[in-house]
């Protein structure tokens, strides 16, 4: 089997959102809980490439879904678009999670006389880690850089924004920003324990954006 690549990864997910809009599905019928939906597409999306290439899986150690090609995959209903995700470092709110995400968005719909639902792909994009930043953090870093700030601004400005980091830290990250500002970000990324990851901005500018590509659009009637 040939091995599994970006290029490859993109055009068979692509196809499976095409497929997947259209299936019905009677273990979901009448499951609200959107964990269990995400764990059902996800593992039925890896049984799928497996079928067709050659990859390793992900698992605990690797922490993302398709370590091979630094790809961790999302599932998110649109109502609500966004997921957990583990906690690293404060860093990535400002340089990007450090892999890239593919990110499944459905609508789902149950058929309540055949007792299936399906589950109907909206949006499937691509982001690459370089766009996997904070929008707002990335923003005001890069606006701050702009107009000449200093290493005390990036700080004052960190602050502001509750970077979940001590002083120390805080000034190696302003020095790193000096060195090497980052890119902007696209992502909404909320503290906690674990990560929030709001989806609406690049669903919004996939297609539109280096970096964020929209991968398949639903034209199905809900």
């Amino acid at each position: 089997m040939p091995i599994l690549n970006i290029e490859n990864f993109i055009h068979e997910a692509q196809a499976f959102s095409a497929y997947e809009s259209t299936h019905h599905e009677p273990k979901l019928f009448g499951v609200t809980d959107g964990k269990a939906v995400g764990t059902y597409l996800e593992h039925k999306f890896t049984d799928y490439l497996s079928a067709k290439y050659n990859f390793v899986p992900g698992n605990s150690a690797s922490g993302i879904d398709f370590p091979s090609i630094q790809t961790d995959m999302k599932v998110t209903s649109r109502r609500q678009p966004q997921s957990s995700c583990p906690y690293k470092s404060a860093r990535q709110k400002i340089y990007g999670l450090g892999y890239n995400l593919i990110v499944f968005v459905y609508d789902k719909v149950d058929d309540p006389i055949a007792k299936t639902a399906r589950l109907n792909i909206t949006d499937t994009v691509y982001v690459e880690a370089g766009r996997t930043a904070d929008f707002q953090t990335t923003t005001g870093i890069i606006n701050i850089l702009k107009r000449q700030g200093n290493k005390d601004d990036l700080i004052g400005f960190m602050i502001e924004r509750n970077l979940p980091v001590d002083d120390i830290e805080l000034n190696n990250i302003a020095d790193e920003i000096l060195r090497n500002p980052p890119d902007q970000g696209f992502l909404t990324i909320s503290n906690a324990l674990q990560w929030r990851l709001q989806y609406s901005r690049v669903i919004e500018y996939a297609g539109q954006v280096a970096g964020i590509h929209s991968i398949f659009k639903s034209n199905l009637m809900l």
